[in-house]
């Protein structure tokens, strides 16, 4: 199984960026796909959710509003629209898996780097 993240890269507060999640090696239909950040020095962050079979999102709190979570199916690739990028979004985001009916994430893919600077 491979989720290849792309699409980070470094902007300017206020600017957008564009994340993409291209899953293979098996089917995702009754999953939940995500997007983590990590930052060194603090926890894990799950900024959003959603599930291949209904497209049922969710979002933390910290990005409601600002980013949007989506799939393709027949592309099996999700992405994360981050628009309205403050400083502290910055990290290294992941894409990664796990079944509906569990809560840890089974599969993840590499990090991409997002950078917001002023």
């Amino acid at each position: 199984v491979q989720l290849q993240a792309s699409g980070g890269g470094s902007v300017q507060t206020g600017g957008s960026l564009r994340l993409s999640c291209a899953a293979s090696g098996r089917t995702f239909s009754y999953w939940v796909m995500a997007w983590l950040r990590q930052t060194p020095g603090k926890e894990r962050e799950v900024v959003a959710t959603i599930t291949w079979s209904g497209g049922r999102t969710s979002y933390a709190d910290s990005v409601k509003g600002r980013f949007t979570i989506s799939g393709d199916n027949a592309k099996n690739t999700i992405y994360l629209q981050m628009n309205a990028l403050k400083l502290e979004d910055t990290a290294v985001y992941y894409c990664a898996a796990r079944p509906i009916s569990g809560t840890n994430y089974v599969y993840r893919g590499q990090g991409t780097q997002v950078t917001v600077s002023s």
